[in-house]
């Protein structure tokens, strides 16, 4: 029997056990995810490393990266922790998440579908690398 999804209001992410159904996720949700995969993280944090990726892109507005962090949350993906740094190098306004299990196997599948594409660029010459002359 197939899994039943729930969509979200507003949203094309839905409350299902297979992460294909959670794809394609949109850019900053997956910047995120790769963020905490590192470990866990608060908001500005999240925002520094994405934006070392990602130079002369953009900043990401603190509104923007919240709205995903409660998408991911509510998806599953994400979930606030309790963990904390020494009090010391901490800030308690800071609000600390973590990738959960799913939101891992979440990442792995979108990963695994940018690889795709990123091949077939390839193979037509869009991008250097196997089979691509690029630019």
């Amino acid at each position: 029997m197939p899994s039943r999804s729930l969509l979200l209001p507003g949203s094309k992410m839905s409350l299902s056990p297979d992460p294909r159904n959670h794809l394609p996720l949109r850019p900053i949700e997956f910047e995120i995810l790769l963020v905490l995969i590192g470990g866990d993280s608060h908001g500005y944090a999240i925002i520094k490393e994405a934006e070392e990726r990602w130079p002369g892109e953009g900043a990401i507005e603190t509104g923007t990266l919240y709205r995903a962090l409660r998408r991911l949350t509510v998806a599953g993906m994400v979930e606030p922790s309790d963990r904390r740094p020494a009090p010391a190098a901490d800030d308690q306004r800071r609000r600390y998440f973590t990738i959960t299990p799913f939101g891992k196997n979440v990442a792995a599948a979108e990963a695994r579908r940018l690889e795709t594409q990123v091949s077939v660029a390839r193979a037509r010459q869009l991008l250097s690398g196997a089979g691509g002359g690029g630019q």
